[in-house]
C-alpha cells in the first residue's frame, strides 16, 4: 500500500514539473502557434515570441485602432473600449524584458500598461491589420535599418526613324526589348500596335511621305500609332530583335504564316495558329468609334493574307498579328503559346464539318440520315434481304473500309460509318453505337461540331443509361434549339426527377415525336405523363397514356405504361383499381416492372391497413435486393426506413436509409431520401428520440452513424447534448474527445471559449488538469461575459493547484471574489497548510447559512463547515473557532456527518491525533462536491450554451468517422 502512495507521488510529482517545464517554455513557441483567430472578436490580443523578442498583436474591429505610446520604461497601449481585455497570459508569464503588466480604466477606453526592464526596448507599427509591439530584452534589439526609397515605375521612351520617299515611308522602332506588336490597315488608316506601354518618339512634324498625319495613344499596357495612309500603299512588317520596321508603299509584299482551322474538340469556334502570340488588345477607332481587337505576336514578323468572314466576326488582312471586328459584345479572344482561339459563350455561328467533307454514298441499302439529326427513323432497322445479320456485316464491312481508306485525311467522307451508326441505334444496339462514333469522332475529331453525330450519340447513350454523358452531347451548340432534341432532353428529364424541364421540352419536341419509331413514340409519351401525373395535371396525363397504348409495341413497353396508369388511378383515389393493376404488373417476370408494381401494393396495403408494417418491412427487405440503382430502390429504402422508426427500430431505420449512399442522391427521390436521413438522425440526438436509449448505447448508434451529423449549430448541440448523458455516466474520455473536436474544428471566438470551458471541467473530472489548463489557454479571447470569465479563472487556478503549482494558482485568481474563485482560493490555501486563512475562506463560502437553522446542510455545506472547523483550530484561532461553533451548532444533529462537525467544532484535541485528523478531513472533501455540482451545472446550461454558439463552414461537427470512441 505504502508503496502504491510512494508510486502515485512520484507521478504526480513528474507531471507537475512536466507542466511547469510546458509553462515555462512557452514564452519561445512560434508565433504562428499562438495565434488565434480573431476575426468575429472586437478586441484580440495575441502573443508569440521568437529567439530575439516577443510580439504582442492588438487585432479586432477596435483592437486594430488602438494607440500605443512610448515613454521611457513605461508603454501604454490604449485599447477603445470600456470591457478589459484578457490580459491573464500576459500578467501570468511576462515577455522578456517586461516587469509589470497592469490595466487601468480611462473615459471611454482601457489602458494596458507595461513596465520595460532596465535596457529594454519596445517598437511598434501596424501590419496585415493589427498593431503591434515588438518587446526586445535588454541588449537583444536591432539596429534601426534605413528606410529604402520605393522603386519607381518609368515609361520607356522608344525613338521613332522615318524615312519617306514620295511614294513610300519607313518606320523604324527602336525598342529597348522584344515585345510583341500588331500592324494592319483598317480603312483609310494603318494601325501599329505593341504590347507594352511607351512614349512613341515621332516628332510632330516629321516627313512621312505619302501617308498622311500621324496619332498615337498609350494604355496602361500597349501603345497604339495610326496612321492616315491612301488604300494604295501596301504595308508590311519586319522584326530584328527588339526593332520593328513597318513599310507603307514601295510595292505589294505578301504576308503569311498565321493559319486558321476549327477547334480539333469539335467545338464550335476558330483557332489561329500564331507563332510566339502575345495577347488581345480592344481599341477604339478615334474617327468610326467602334471597338475592334489586335493580337500581338514577337517577330518575326507574321500575318494573316486574307478576310475571313463569319456571321460573328471580321478577320482584316494583316501584316503582323491579328485584328478583328466584331459586333457581338462577348467575344472571347485567348491568346495560348501559338494559339489564338475565338469563341463565344454560346459558341460561333458556323457552317456544320461535314460541309468540308468529300461526298460519298453509302448505297440504298444503308440507312439514310434521318429528318432531323437527334432523330431515329424507323427505316433504321427495316430488315433487309437476308435479315438482320447479314446487313449488320455489310454495313459493318463497308464502315471497316471506308476507316481505312480514310486514315488520317481529315477531309475524307464519313458517310458509311455513319450508315453503319444509324444501323445500331436503330436496332437498340446502344453500346456497339456508341463504340463506333467514339471510334469516328477519334478519327476526326472535328466532327464533334456535327449535330448528327452528337444526336446518334446521344440516342445510344441514353438507350443505355448514361445520362450525363448524353446530356453533355445534347447540350453542344451543334443541336441548340433542335426539336428533335429536345425529346431527349425531356427523357432525361423525366428519369432524373426534373418534371417541370421534362414538360417544357417534350412540349418543344410535339412536333417531331411522331418521326420516331413506334416503340420510341410509346416510351415518350409514358414519361411525359409521368411528368404530368406528378406534377398534378391528371388529364394530360391519361390523354398521354392512352397515345402511348395506342402505339404498336411489344408486352415489355405495355407494363411500362400499364405501372404508370396504376399510379394515375392511385393519385385519383381509385384504389381498387390501383391494386388490381399493381398486383398484375407485379407478377410479371421483368423485375423492372414488377419491383414497383409490388411496392405500389404495399403502399395501399399499408395505407388501407391490411398489412401490417412487420409484414411489409419483411417485404421490401426482399424487394430492395431484387432491383438496384434507380428511383424505384430509393422508394424501397425510404418506404422501409420509416416502418423501422414507426417500430421503434432506430438501428435498422438509419443503416436501411443510409443503404443508398452518395452514389444515388442525383437521382429522383435522392434529394428526399437523404432529408428523411437527416430527420431521423436529428429526431434521435436533437429532439429527445434517443433519451430513452441507455448512454451506451446511444453512444454506439452515434459513432456509427455519425457522419450524418449535421453542418453547423444543430450539429454542435447535438455533440453537447451527447457529451452531456456520457458525463452522468462517467464516460469522461469520450465525452472529452467529442468536446475537443468541437473546439479545435468548429468554433471561434466567443462560443469556442464556452465549449472549452466545458472541456476543461471533464478534464478536471477526469483529474487531467495539463489538459484543462490547455483548453483554457487556446481559447483565449476578448471581451467574454463577466461570468464566464470568473469561472474559466477558477478553472485555470484549480487545474496549477492539481499540479501543485499553488503559488501560480493564487497569482490567476489575484483578487476575484466570485464563489467559484472563493472554493479553489480555500483549496490552494488548505494545501498550503494556512489552516486559518483557510478556515476563513471557507466559513465566508458558508455566508449566512446560519440564519436558516430550520433547513439542513447539504453536503457541501457540511464540507465547508467541517474545513472551517479544522483551519480554525490547526490555526489555533480560537475567537474564530467560536464564532463558527456558536453560529451552526443548530444544525449538527441533523448533519450527515455530525461526528466530524463535533470534532471540528467542539473537540480541537482530538485534531491533533493522526486518527482524528484524518475522520474530520475525509468528512470534508470537497473533490466529489465539485463534480456532482459539474454535472449539475452541464444539464442546466446545454441548452443555453447551445443557444450562443455559431458555427461557420463546412466542418463536420463530430469527429471523423475513422477514429475510435474512446481515441
Amino acid at each position: 500500500m505504502s508503496a502504491r502512495r510512494t508510486s502515485r507521488r512520484v507521478l504526480k510529482s513528474t507531471v507537475a514539473l512536466a507542466a511547469a517545464g510546458a509553462v515555462a517554455l512557452s514564452p519561445v513557441l512560434p508565433l504562428a502557434q499562438e495565434y488565434q483567430p480573431a476575426a468575429l472578436d472586437p478586441v484580440a490580443i495575441r502573443v508569440g515570441a521568437t529567439a530575439d523578442y516577443t510580439r504582442v498583436e492588438f487585432a479586432g474591429v477596435v483592437g486594430a485602432r488602438s494607440r500605443v505610446s512610448i515613454d521611457g520604461r513605461r508603454v501604454v497601449v490604449r485599447i477603445g473600449t470600456t470591457a478589459a481585455p484578457d490580459v491573464s497570459r500576459l500578467k501570468v508569464d511576462p515577455p522578456a524584458g517586461v516587469e509589470a503588466v497592469e490595466t487601468r480604466s480611462v473615459q471611454g477606453a482601457t489602458e494596458l500598461v507595461l513596465t520595460l526592464a532596465e535596457g529594454a526596448e519596445a517598437r511598434t507599427g501596424v501590419a496585415d491589420g493589427a498593431v503591434f509591439l515588438n518587446l526586445y530584452a535588454p541588449g537583444r534589439a536591432p539596429q534601426a535599418a534605413q528606410a529604402q526609397p520605393a522603386p519607381t515605375t518609368a515609361v520607356a521612351a522608344v525613338p521613332v526613324r522615318t524615312q519617306a520617299t514620295a511614294d513610300a515611308l519607313t518606320l523604324s522602332f527602336d525598342w529597348p526589348q522584344q515585345v510583341g506588336a500588331a500592324v494592319f490597315r483598317r480603312g483609310d488608316a494603318v494601325w501599329v500596335v505593341f504590347d507594352a506601354p511607351a512614349k512613341l518618339g515621332l516628332a510632330p512634324g516629321a516627313d512621312l511621305g505619302p501617308a498622311g498625319p500621324a496619332r498615337w495613344a498609350a494604355g496602361p499596357d500597349y501603345v497604339a500609332l495610326r496612321i492616315e495612309a491612301p488604300k494604295s500603299l501596301p504595308v508590311a512588317a519586319s522584326a530584328e530583335g527588339g526593332v520593328w520596321t513597318v513599310r507603307l508603299g514601295g510595292g505589294t509584299v505578301a504576308s503569311g504564316g498565321v493559319s486558321v482551322d476549327r477547334d480539333p474538340a469539335g467545338e464550335p469556334s476558330l483557332v489561329f495558329n500564331m507563332a510566339g502570340s502575345g495577347r488581345a488588345i480592344w481599341l477604339t477607332d478615334p474617327v468610326v468609334g467602334d471597338r475592334f481587337a489586335a493580337v500581338t505576336a514577337i517577330g518575326p514578323a507574321k500575318g494573316f493574307g486574307r478576310r475571313r468572314r463569319t456571321m460573328d466576326l471580321h478577320v482584316l488582312p494583316s501584316a503582323q498579328g491579328l485584328a478583328i471586328e466584331t459586333v457581338a459584345d462577348d467575344l472571347s479572344i485567348l491568346a495560348d503559346g501559338d494559339r489564338v482561339v475565338l469563341s463565344r459563350p454560346s459558341g460561333l455561328i458556323l457552317s456544320p464539318p461535314s460541309a468540308l467533307l468529300e461526298v460519298a454514298d453509302a448505297g440504298d441499302h444503308a440507312p439514310r440520315k434521318a429528318s432531323h439529326p437527334a432523330m431515329i427513323s424507323p427505316d433504321w432497322a427495316a430488315p433487309a434481304e437476308g435479315g438482320f445479320v447479314a446487313r449488320h456485316r455489310k454495313l459493318q464491312a463497308e464502315a471497316a473500309e471506308e476507316g481505312a481508306a480514310a486514315a488520317d485525311d481529315p477531309r475524307a467522307p464519313v458517310e458509311k460509318r455513319l450508315a453503319l451508326a444509324r444501323f445500331l441505334v436503330g436496332s437498340g444496339l446502344g453500346h456497339e453505337a456508341v463504340g463506333t462514333l467514339n471510334a469516328l469522332v477519334a478519327a476526326q475529331p472535328n466532327l464533334l461540331g456535327e449535330a448528327e453525330v452528337r444526336g446518334l450519340r446521344a440516342a445510344a447513350r441514353i438507350s443505355i443509361g448514361r445520362l450525363d454523358e448524353a446530356l453533355a452531347d445534347l447540350s453542344g451548340a451543334a443541336l441548340s434549339g433542335d426539336p428533335s432534341a429536345k425529346a431527349w432532353l425531356g427523357l432525361i428529364a423525366t428519369r432524373q426527377g426534373d418534371w417541370e424541364e421534362a414538360r417544357r421540352q417534350f412540349a418543344a419536341s410535339a412536333a417531331v415525336i411522331d418521326g420516331f419509331p413506334p416503340e420510341w413514340r410509346a416510351r415518350f409519351g409514358c414519361a411525359h405523363a409521368l411528368a404530368a401525373l406528378e406534377l398534378g395535371d391528371v388529364e394530360a396525363a391519361r390523354s398521354l397514356l392512352a397515345y402511348a397504348l395506342s402505339q404498336p409495341i411489344g408486352a415489355a413497353e405495355q407494363l411500362q405504361i400499364r405501372l404508370v396508369q396504376a399510379r394515375l388511378f392511385e393519385k385519383t383515389g381509385e384504389l381498387d383499381k390501383a391494386s388490381a393493376v399493381f398486383a398484375a404488373v407485379g407478377k410479371a417476370p421483368l423485375d423492372s416492372v414488377a419491383v414497383p408494381a409490388r411496392l405500389g401494393v404495399i403502399r395501399i396495403g399499408l395505407a388501407r391497413g391490411t398489412i401490417s408494417p412487420k409484414d411489409a418491412a419483411t417485404e421490401l427487405e426482399t424487394l430492395r435486393w431484387r432491383w438496384r440503382g434507380d428511383a424505384t430502390e430509393l422508394e424501397v429504402i425510404r418506404t422501409l426506413g420509416q416502418l423501422y422508426l414507426s417500430q421503434g427500430l432506430y438501428r435498422e431505420a438509419l443503416t436501411a436509409l443510409r443503404a443508398a449512399g452518395p452514389r444515388m442522391a442525383t437521382m429522383p427521390g435522392g434529394v428526399e431520401l437523404q432529408a428523411d436521413v437527416q430527420a431521423a438522425f436529428r429526431m434521435l440526438f436533437l429532439e429527445g428520440g434517443a433519451d430513452g436509449l441507455q448512454p451506451i448505447q446511444a453512444l454506439g448508434l452515434f459513432y456509427d452513424f455519425r457522419e450524418l451529423t449535421p453542418i453547423g449549430a444543430d450539429g454542435d448541440e447535438m455533440v453537447r447534448r451527447l457529451a452531456r448523458r456520457l458525463i452522468d455516466v462517467d464516460l469522461l474520455d469520450q465525452a472529452a474527445e467529442l468536446l475537443k473536436y468541437q473546439v479545435e474544428q468548429r468554433l471561434d471566438g466567443v462560443a469556442k471559449a464556452v465549449v472549452a470551458t466545458d472541456l476543461a471541467v471533464v478534464y478536471l473530472m477526469d483529474r487531467q488538469p495539463e489538459a484543462a489548463l490547455q483548453a483554457i489557454w487556446s481559447s483565449r479571447t476578448t471581451l467574454l461575459p463577466s461570468a464566464l470569465n470568473a469561472e474559466r479563472r477558477a478553472l485555470e487556478a484549480r487545474a496549477l493547484m492539481d499540479l501543485g503549482r499553488l503559488d501560480h494558482a493564487l497569482e490567476v485568481l489575484g483578487d476575484d471574489a466570485s464563489p467559484a474563485a472563493l472554493e479553489v482560493r480555500a483549496e490552494v490555501l488548505w494545501k498550503q497548510e494556512s489552516w486559518a486563512a483557510a478556515g476563513a475562506v471557507y466559513e465566508r463560502l458558508l455566508g449566512d447559512r446560519h440564519l436558516d437553522a430550520a433547513t439542513p446542510l447539504t453536503p457541501v455545506e457540511e464540507s465547508r463547515l467541517i474545513r472551517a472547523g479544522v483551519g480554525y483550530s490547526l490555526g489555533n484561532d480560537d475567537a474564530g473557532l467560536a464564532r463558527l461553533a456558536q453560529r451552526h451548532a443548530p444544525f449538527v444533529e441533523r448533519a450527515r456527518s455530525a461526528d466530524a462537525i463535533r470534532i471540528a467544532l467542539y473537540d480541537p484535541l482530538t485534531l491533533t491525533s493522526p486518527s482524528g485528523l484524518a475522520a474530520a478531513i475525509q468528512s470534508s472533501s470537497t473533490f466529489t462536491g465539485w463534480v456532482e455540482g459539474a454535472r449539475t451545472r452541464f444539464r442546466e446550461r446545454t441548452p443555453a450554451v447551445a443557444a450562443q454558439t455559431q458555427t461557420g463552414g463546412a466542418t463536420p461537427a463530430a469527429p471523423p468517422a475513422q477514429s475510435s470512441p474512446a481515441a
